[in-house]
């Protein structure tokens, strides 16, 4: 009998390592999540799948749950080489914009400073042990180019991007001298419904769900123009798997193709929810109105402006090629999926 690959995800508590979990779980490793230990709970998304010493077969259906964050370096070095796992995945991170701009330090130290702390851990301890950095779209800034490949330069403009782009060329360094198996999977964004509700989708689709059952009045929202390139993020964990099953280490961009701004995602989720959303005003003082009951549901709020945005629009050709990969789901298909949690979290009085 084949021994079951083990996996350690490291930030196995936000969107993307729930969805991972479920995915490496059904493939039947043995699957290992650094959880930070908090006053509050913060196992919401994995809590269905997350070990009890009381399950009948402990650790081989569901998570391990491992204390930690990479802000050590000797806890990270003594986890690895206590759990001895084939695959690691970084997804771990101060992952808002915005709020990297307020905690700058932070930001660097568990963005920039973590993959080095992991990558040379795996130096350290010599076992064979293959690496996936997350790394983000927002690396490419204010791009000159259409769309952003592998080949597209870095140009960030915020606390975050600036880390994300350390841990991607610390990433690459520990590959080239090292002989480190470590791969990037430059991520643009993608979504869901276990999407954070600091992110924009999220609080769009939530906060129209909210209007719509009468649990709130108005929406207020940022830059409106911002454009996204918005994938299905269920989908973006597959990716990261099929990279770390190539026989060489590489980096891939992950993305759509396709780009919206904020007001046309609105837009799709007003139609959605039967709202005619039609658009007054200018600037600050632009707002949302329902066109068929004269009512105002979303308004602008400056203080929800980044210091500086960005739009971008990402070219996957490479992953299309090798990984046999593109993106399924639509926009408006997503929206859909996204809308029917919400809807149904708030019929529960669930909302988290």
């Amino acid at each position: 009998m084949a021994k079951k690959k083990v996996a350690l995800i490291i930030g196995i508590t936000g969107q993307d390592g729930s969805y991972l979990a479920e995915l490496l779980l059904k493939k039947n490793y043995i699957v290992h999540g650094m959880v930070r230990r908090s006053s509050m709970p913060n196992t919401q998304r994995i809590d269905h799948i997350l070990a009890t010493s009381q399950d009948e077969e402990f650790g081989k259906k569901k998570i391990l749950k491992e204390y930690g964050d990479l802000s050590t370096s000797s806890h990270i070095q003594n986890l690895i080489k206590r759990i001895k796992p084939d695959e690691i995945y970084n997804l771990g991170a101060q992952s808002h914009v915005k709020v990297s701009f307020a905690v700058p330090e932070y930001t660097y130290d568990i963005v920039g400073i973590g993959p080095l702390r992991v990558l040379d851990a795996i130096k350290n301890i010599k076992l064979n042990i293959k690496y996936l950095q997350a790394s983000s779209s927002e690396m490419f800034g204010n791009s000159s180019e259409t769309f952003q490949n592998e080949n597209t330069p870095f140009n960030p403009v915020s606390p975050y991007a600036s880390a994300k782009t350390l841990g991607y060329w610390t990433t690459k360094n520990y590959r080239d001298n090292f002989k480190i198996f470590a791969s990037n999977a430059i991520m643009f964004n993608h979504e869901s419904p276990r999407r954070g509700i600091n992110f924009v989708t999220k609080k769009i689709v939530r906060g129209l769900c909210e209007i719509k059952k009468n649990k709130k009045r108005i929406l207020y929202l940022g830059n409106l123009e911002a454009k996204r390139d918005w994938g299905y993020a269920k989908e973006y964990c597959e990716v990261m798997w099929k990279i770390l099953q190539l026989k060489k280490p590489d980096d891939f961009v992950v993305a759509t193709g396709s780009n919206y701004s904020v007001r046309e995602f609105v837009e799709k989720v007003g139609k959605e929810l039967k709202f005619d959303i039609i658009w007054k005003g200018k600037k600050y003082k632009e707002v949302g109105i329902d066109k068929k009951t004269n009512k105002i549901l979303i308004k602008v709020d400056p203080d929800f402006y980044r210091p500086s945005d960005i739009n971008l629009l990402g070219d996957s050709s490479k992953a299309k090629k090798i990984l046999k990969w593109k993106s399924k789901t639509s926009i408006e298909k997503l929206i859909k999926v996204m809308i029917k949690k919400e809807l149904s979290l708030i019929e529960q009085n669930k909302l988290y």
